[in-house]
């Protein structure tokens, strides 16, 4: 009997996906556009980045100009131009509810450690005062 049910399930198993790997060389069959052609183009962010005061992703001359501060502060940051990035733009929402109490500071140093990158909190203010310098924040 177990013979049976498992030659019924191999039979269906076959059927599904014999159906499923046809393809259709007949020119009214409808193509299936793939997922990259029917994807709309992204936002620059999320609502929710929005909402928390995350900037766009910086390019060309401002994304330079951003490296080129991080890198004042701690070359090493730099390493890993896309992590420092993400960094920047996470950065904004301390540097922009930072109350002065240091908190942003210390946010800095550990949003900026990464892989064999450390930050301490001085370099973490230099950062900070470099966005705010920038006015990459603003948004």
């Amino acid at each position: 009997m177990n013979t049976r049910i498992t030659a019924a399930v191999l039979v269906a198993a076959s059927a599904l996906a014999l159906t499923a790997c046809s393809s259709g060389s007949d020119s009214s069959t409808k193509s299936v556009p793939s997922p990259k052609a029917s994807k709309t183009p992204s936002p620059d962010r999320s609502p929710a980045e929005k909402a928390a005061g995350i900037p766009p992703k910086p390019t060309g001359a401002q994304r330079a100009e951003l490296l080129r501060a991080l890198a004042a502060a701690n070359p090493d940051i730099v390493k890993y131009e896309d992590k420092a990035i993400d960094a920047a733009r996470n950065q904004c929402s301390s540097v922009d509810n930072g109350s002065g109490s240091g908190k942003a500071d210390l946010a800095a140093s550990q949003r900026f450690t990464y892989k064999d990158v450390t930050t301490t909190e001085a370099q973490g203010k230099q950062i900070n005062q470099a966005l705010k310098g920038l006015g990459f924040c603003k948004v």
